[in-house]
């Protein structure tokens, strides 16, 4: 009976490591479907923007990324998101990007909002790495670009 005096422990420590490593990765891969899922969000709201917004305007880029217009290049909701990993593009009938688009303002059919670049870092103890996540982009048709009978509109 005596030489078994401290195995309870040293199990419990063994299990519980074990028990907190999968919870660890259990709450990490929820938050890596949270983050995929806020990608593709802020892509469709992007989109949207610019569709009703003024060509190349910045408020694009900053309520792609969940902030307020003015609000700022850093995303308030997902850390690591900028402004820089935003790209908007306007596109002819065919699909083509256009190199200029103010100067082709007639040609713009459809706008496409893309993140690129964005990494993401895991929390799990033990094994902290950081990778690439894929790129996402909306593609929908253009609307007023900010542009009616009163003039520009504001985004």
């Amino acid at each position: 009976m005596r030489r078994q005096q401290g195995t309870t422990t040293v199990e419990v420590a063994v299990v519980g490591l074990v028990a907190m490593i999968t919870l660890f990765g259990v709450v990490e891969v929820a938050r890596v479907f949270f983050v995929l899922n806020a990608l593709d969000e802020a892509t469709r709201r992007g989109a949207r923007i610019a569709a009703v917004c003024q060509l190349n305007d910045t408020a694009i880029a900053e309520i792609t990324v969940f902030n307020p217009s003015g609000g700022g290049a850093a995303s308030s909701l997902l850390p690591g998101l900028t402004t820089a990993n935003v790209e908007v593009r306007y596109l002819d009938q065919g699909g083509i990007p256009l190199p200029n688009p103010i100067g082709s303002f007639g040609l713009i059919q459809f706008v496409r909002v893309s993140i690129t670049g964005f990494t993401h870092q895991l929390i799990i103890p033990l094994w902290m790495q950081t990778f690439a996540m894929p790129n996402f982009a909306t593609t929908i048709p253009a609307e007023s670009l900010g542009v009616w009978p009163g003039g520009f509109s504001p985004c």
